[in-house]
């Protein structure tokens, strides 16, 4: 058996909030494989994640094969879309959502980060960041500060935080990103300039892993999961529709479950995968591979 071993590792998930999503499923099997795991948490949700979690809300979801609970390190505040305090607007500021809970930009993330475990303290960092205020509204149709928006916090985000991050990394650290089909094919309903993120996240992840793997010796890679019906997917208003004919037009049909994703992010974390960088690898029971509907009528 070739177990994959994290054992000493310590991991950083960016954009957990609850228990549904492809975030709190890879950080449930770092730490099944032995990775120490803190998250980072939108403001607005982080005190009542904090909460959940203290109060056994979530226990079901944090049992573990093994029958401990999972553990978090750190839930770090943040909001990817600021790269330091000074850029955030007044109005962000002063947002009741907002208040008493510290420097939660990437900056601040870091200075916390160093303060709390020192240089070279970060083995993995998982980006599950996305954002579309317009994600409702066809590209056609969203404005430029939408659009702006959904690109600047689901893809430049993984710039800032590679720039950032990576003098926090110890040797042979790894980035790893979260995509979807739409930034390669055309996906209805998938709006608001979110494909076009996509399309920009999986660009960026092939330039920084050679950029980040020659000064850094980092190695960055990308998940295009299928789709999941978690809380944050229900924004785009037709994730149940996406998942039921994304499942009728696999080559496998079952639903894409969240531990699969977890464990092909743990496959590419460990060393296991030293050889790979700058790689998009597709998690979606294989429906990428389709070029056509499957008739039902004839199975």
């Amino acid at each position: 058996m070739l177990p994959i071993d994290l054992q000493g590792r310590r991991a950083l998930v960016a954009g957990v909030a609850d228990d549904k999503g492809y975030g709190f499923a890879i950080a449930k099997v770092l730490a099944e494989a032995g990775a120490s795991v803190s998250v980072g948490t939108w403001p607005p949700t982080w005190n009542i994640f904090a909460k959940l979690m203290e109060r056994g809300k979530l226990d079901r979801s944090r049992k573990m094969h093994d029958g401990r609970l999972l553990e978090f390190e750190r839930i770090y505040p943040l909001d990817a879309a600021f790269d330091t305090l000074d850029d955030v607007p007044e109005d962000i500021r002063t947002n009741k959502r907002y208040q008493n809970v510290g420097d939660y930009s990437i900056s601040g993330l870091v200075s916390r980060w160093r303060q709390d475990f020192g240089e070279e303290s970060l083995d993995i960092v998982v980006h599950s960041l996305a954002n579309g205020p317009e994600v409702r509204n066809a590209l056609i149709d969203t404005s430029r500060m939408g659009y702006l928006a959904a690109v600047s916090v689901s893809a430049y985000s993984l710039v800032a935080m590679v720039r950032q991050l990576a003098p926090l990394m110890s040797p042979g650290g790894v980035f790893m990103a979260l995509s979807y089909l739409a930034g390669q094919r055309v996906i209805p309903g998938y709006g608001g300039g979110m494909s076009s993120a996509k399309a920009a996240l999986e660009s960026d992840v092939r330039v920084l892993a050679h950029e980040a793997g020659r000064r850094f010796g980092l190695r960055i890679n990308c998940i295009s999961a299928g789709p999941l019906a978690s809380r944050a997917a229900s924004a785009i208003g037709e994730i149940d529709r996406m998942v039921d004919y994304v499942a009728r037009n696999t080559p496998l049909t079952e639903s894409l479950q969240s531990d699969e994703v977890g464990q092909a992010a743990a496959f590419l974390c460990s060393p296991l995968a030293s050889g790979i960088t700058g790689t998009v690898l597709y998690v979606d029971k294989g429906y990428h591979a389709m070029g056509m509907p499957v008739d039902q009528d004839l199975l």
